[in-house]
């Protein structure tokens, strides 16, 4: 499981209630639209791996089930293998990470963060944050909706869309199936012209995430 930001119980309600069917859920940083919900996965016994600045942030107990990850360490969870890599965001040491399993082959997840150190071969799918684009920013900051902070801040902690489309571009993508946009905020995003731009770009199946979706063909290929 990626993250843990929603309820508890909407987990439970995806996996039927199954909830041994996760071998462990991976916590990219501490804010709580990713990581609230961290103590109820403990108490389900669910492994929560993340970086030591993630875990002295939620301030979690010493327990077998809080498991530390060290950057571009690779570790087996489940059938899952991961490995975390710094990501650029205001949170203590947040990480993106590389996800391989035989079905979906190589994944690339990357939130929060407003560009990316590393570029990747041999990707499959990748799940990307595109939070904002500047003039959408820079026009609510005009009209008075946005404080001048709250733009710096977006700045230096997310992921634009300009830089989304430069990274994906920086990657080798000629064996991507598909490209999902993620964490697009509700004020300073098009998600019609991301999707349409992103696409154009790359020639690629793109995606806005949205609650609740499924993706049918998030596999190795689109064959």
């Amino acid at each position: 499981m990626i993250e843990c930001g929603i309820p508890f119980k909407d987990v439970q309600k995806a996996v039927n209630f199954g909830i041994s069917r996760i071998a462990g859920v991976i916590i990219s940083h501490e804010h709580g639209d990713h990581a609230k919900h961290a103590g109820k996965c403990l108490e389900a016994q669910i492994p929560c791996y993340m970086s030591q600045g993630t875990k002295d942030a939620l301030h979690l107990p010493q327990t077998r089930l809080v498991r530390v990850m060290d950057e571009l360490k690779m570790y087996k969870i489940g059938n899952f293998k991961i490995q975390p890599f710094a990501t650029q965001h205001d949170a203590k040491e947040p990480f993106g990470f590389l996800i391989y399993h035989n079905e979906c082959g190589l994944v690339l997840f990357a939130t929060d963060t407003y560009y990316l150190h590393y570029t990747f071969q041999g990707l499959n799918n990748i799940l990307i944050e595109c939070n904002y684009r500047q003039d959408i920013l820079d026009a609510n900051v005009e009209a008075g909706k946005l404080p001048m902070a709250l733009r710096a801040r977006t700045m230096k902690s997310h992921c634009s869309f300009d830089t989304c489309r430069e990274t994906l571009l920086a990657n080798d993508l000629s064996g991507v199936n598909n490209i999902v946009l993620i964490h697009l905020s509700d004020g300073n995003a098009n998600a019609k012209e991301f999707k349409q731009g992103i696409e154009e770009a790359t020639g690629k199946t793109i995606h806005i995430a949205e609650s609740g979706m499924t993706i049918s063909n998030f596999n190795k290929s689109p064959f």
